[in-house]
């Protein structure tokens, strides 16, 4: 077994394991950390291993959120159905503004993806009716029950929340590690040398922006379903800046960068949070220090520091 596996598989029975020793209210949290880690992971995806700046995230975290409530309260599906509903809608959306966005490059690339966003939120808002506008809505707790598991007992959402982690985890690990991983690790690189050996670089950068998008939506599937609230909140752009910010902290290009980054984060906020109302202000020294101090995020200071082979 490799190191890289090793490492993936320590980290997902880490996970399991703290369930038993953490009190319920850490516990409960580490299932919203785990949750927000798959957004992340896939926003590093495209951004750490592909070198693409999208600010538009936050349109396919909420296609999968609005795909899996709507499904669920307006069309009466179960959780399952509604989940894969959610997951498709996050896909399509995906493919579409990536197929608009990849015409351009750089700082228009990422212009382009936040207008997209911004236009999402618009829609959402004006489509109230449905969607319940500022307001969002709940998805009641006698609905969310999966294969006779209550997804909102505390057990079986942590469980849940750890289940759809690992196989995301595991998924875009062995995506970074595949011909197709190094391959936009190269366009991250350099693209026109790329380009120059052969390989399609905006095919790939597409397939790239796909999954992930997919996994974006994939997340905001899982946080609907598994704690109960769809809402407008989770389209605008501090949503598509959060994941940025997470993988910056963590260390962009790192398989376990993106779960660091939304731990120290979160936690970060919630202590602060219980000493004075200017938390985000606190968590926007922490960033500079740690752009100052350790450019490459936690998880590129370990690499460099202690373990040059982490993936």
């Amino acid at each position: 077994m490799s190191r890289e596996t090793t490492l993936h598989l320590s980290v997902l029975a880490g996970l399991a394991l703290l369930y038993v020793v953490l009190p319920t209210y850490h516990a409960g949290n580490l299932a919203r950390i785990m949750v927000l880690a798959i957004y992340a992971m896939g926003y590093n995806f495209l951004f750490g291993y592909t070198g693409l700046l999208s600010l538009g995230h936050a349109l396919f975290f909420a296609a999968g959120m609005y795909g899996l409530g709507l499904g669920m309260t307006g069309f009466g599906l179960t959780p399952l159905p509604a989940f894969v509903l959610g997951i498709v809608a996050a896909a399509v959306t995906s493919a579409v503004i990536g197929f608009l966005a990849l015409r351009t490059v750089g700082v228009a690339f990422m212009i382009v993806t936040l207008m997209f966003a911004q236009a999402g939120y618009l829609a959402i808002l004006y489509l109230g009716t449905y969607t319940g506008g500022d307001e969002g809505f709940v998805i009641q707790q006698a609905e969310r029950v999966l294969f006779g598991l209550d997804l909102t007992a505390d057990g079986t959402r942590y469980f849940a929340a750890w289940t759809l982690f690992a196989i995301s985890f595991l998924i875009l690990a062995r995506a970074v590690q595949s011909p197709f991983g190094r391959t936009l690790i190269a366009i991250r690189e350099n693209e026109e040398r790329t380009r120059m050996l052969g390989y399609d670089t905006g095919a790939h950068k597409l397939r790239a922006v796909i999954l992930s998008g997919t996994v974006a939506g994939a997340a905001g599937a899982s946080y609907a379903l598994l704690f109960g609230y769809v809402g407008a909140s989770f389209a605008t752009v501090q949503y598509s800046i959060f994941p940025l910010l997470w993988v910056l902290l963590g260390g962009a290009g790192t398989t376990i960068g993106p779960l660091i980054g939304v731990f120290f984060m979160f936690y970060l906020i919630d202590i602060s949070s219980g000493y004075t109302s200017a938390y985000m202000l606190v968590a926007g020294v922490a960033l500079v220090l740690l752009t100052l101090f350790a450019p490459q995020g936690l998880g590129g200071e370990l690499r460099r520091r202690v373990a040059p082979w982490l993936p």
